[in-house]
């Protein structure tokens, strides 16, 4: 009853007209942003955060929310008519969307991707409130060891997770720590890393780093790239209805999709890339005729659709039940969170209820705006593409000027911006996911201000983090999946039959 009664006052929050208008210009951009290539929820979140400012604090979280989910809709547009996937986690989408409209059924394979789409983020919406409360009630009895433990353990397991070679995203998770401790010392009060540069004081924040490796890297790869015309496929309104077979095959894709994405969500990673690229793999090897995957499958299409959108949901849960964010995503919800006065963490729902409920009913709302709005307009999204590159490049490069300049009235956070842009470009070049650098510098505060409390709490030892419970539970989880790894890589180097003898 509780959870119906905080779901109703989410919807009396949700319906304000300020909220409702927050919601859909949130789910439009979203859907544009997933759109265009290379643009990503990331960046689009990145560059209307300072447009927030003047917002409440749960209409500014409704808009972002509905970039995010919002993104993975726009992403399946593109990737089926284009096979250009408008963001990472649609490129399992294009391998047989793109092969569904060569054959001339776009309209089937965008249908079936906006409703996988809406069934799981429905289904994610549900997963939210249901183990949202629990989480928040089970980190009410964390302290600092137990912070500190789960947030180092996250980043480890994001290494793990990483599309970067191990070594690599580990490097990058310790450049990410360094960045944060840049600025004052939160316990002494002194300068520290600032090289004898007033200005770093501030320390560096989130936003700048996210617009220069996420924005200014793209608008660098659109100059490099040049002029691109895109070939647009043709769907008129009465061409998107799936037959009854195409329907009938999809069913159980999208509800085995909204499962495994909800669940990939809840731990560190990139959430959705997993959980579409693993769905796909779930659905071939289920099928009894995997040979059509690849060729224009329509459950190769139901399936990672809806485990993306679900995870975008799954991901939400920690953010705001303990605090920790496991994806540059929601780490840019965090950051809004703690830019508008909002602490998440376990007494969110308690202190915020306005923000928390208001934010799950507004995905309700936009759940259905978005699957009113891509059907119909699906042309109108992918008509954007038409738009110059350099006209695109331009305006992109202004709002994250703007943007940054506006959060703290700075020129360090221009500079910052123009360095973080120049490192994620190089970083493209490398093909190196920045991901766990951007986590990392979101964790750093957290994880220092927990370590510091718990050495105080001990006198200096370790002990302390052996002796809790769920500490234990976490290093041990930690140590047998890593030994489990080193194992089945050991077992794959062996000679075939070497390990019967």
């Amino acid at each position: 009853m509780e959870m119906i009664a905080g779901l109703a006052h989410g919807f009396s929050v949700a319906a304000l007209p300020a909220n409702l208008l927050a919601c859909f210009i949130g789910v439009a951009l979203g859907s544009l942003v997933g759109v265009l290539p290379g643009i990503g929820p990331n960046a689009g979140m990145a560059l209307l955060i300072p447009l927030t400012f003047a917002l409440p604090p749960e209409a500014a979280i409704i808009m972002l929310a509905g970039i995010y989910y919002g993104s993975m809709y726009g992403g399946s547009t593109t990737a089926i008519l284009l096979n250009v996937p408008g963001e990472a986690a649609s490129i399992m989408t294009a391998v047989d969307g793109y092969q569904m409209a060569k054959k001339g059924r776009p309209g089937p394979a965008l249908a079936i991707a906006a409703i996988g789409s809406f069934v799981a983020g429905t289904l994610g919406i549900v997963g939210i409130m249901l183990v949202g409360p629990w989480l928040a009630e089970m980190a009410l009895q964390f302290g600092p060891p137990e912070y500190f433990v789960l947030a180092a353990a996250g980043l480890v397991f994001l290494c793990g997770l990483s599309t970067n070679p191990f070594h690599i995203a580990f490097i990058m998770v310790g450049l990410g720590l360094a960045i944060s401790t840049v600025g004052i010392d939160p316990i002494t009060g002194t300068q520290r890393f600032t090289f004898g540069f007033t200005q770093l004081a501030q320390g560096i924040d989130l936003v700048p780093v996210i617009m220069g490796l996420y924005g200014i890297a793209e608008v660098l790869s659109m100059m490099e790239e040049g002029e691109q015309k895109a070939r647009l496929t043709k769907v008129r309104f009465r061409d998107l209805l799936p037959s009854w077979q195409e329907a009938k095959m999809s069913f159980w894709p999208i509800l085995r999709g909204s499962g495994l994405g909800f669940l990939i969500g809840l731990v560190p990673g990139p959430a959705t890339v997993v959980s579409s690229f693993l769905s796909y793999r779930v659905e071939k090897r289920l099928s009894r005729t995997p040979e059509r995957f690849g060729h224009g499958a329509i459950e190769g299409v139901a399936g990672p659709e809806s485990a993306n959108n679900a995870a975008t949901a799954g991901a939400m849960v920690p953010m705001f039940s303990l605090g920790i964010a496991f994806s540059p995503a929601t780490a840019m919800l965090l950051a809004a969170l703690v830019i508008h006065g909002v602490q998440p963490g376990p007494m969110f729902m308690l202190n915020a209820p306005d923000v928390f409920w208001g934010v799950i009913a507004s995905m309700y709302i936009g759940n259905l705006l978005l699957l009113i709005l891509n059907l119909p307009l699906v042309h109108v999204f992918v008509s954007v593409l038409k738009l110059p590159q350099n006209v695109l490049a331009a305006m992109v490069m202004i709002l994250c000027l703007v943007g940054t300049y506006s959060i703290n009235n700075s020129l360090l956070d221009i500079w910052i911006m123009v360095i973080a842009g120049a490192a994620g470009y190089g970083l493209r070049k490398l093909s190196i996911d920045p991901s766990p650098l951007v986590i990392a510098l979101v964790l750093g505060p957290m994880i220092e201000k927990a370590l510091r409390q718990t050495m105080f709490l001990a006198n200096g030892e370790w002990g302390l983090i052996v002796t809790r419970p769920i500490c234990v539970v976490v290093v041990a989880a930690m140590v047998l999946l890593f030994a489990t790894n080193a194992f089945l890589k050991w077992r794959r180097r062996l000679p075939a039959g070497a390990a019967l003898d």
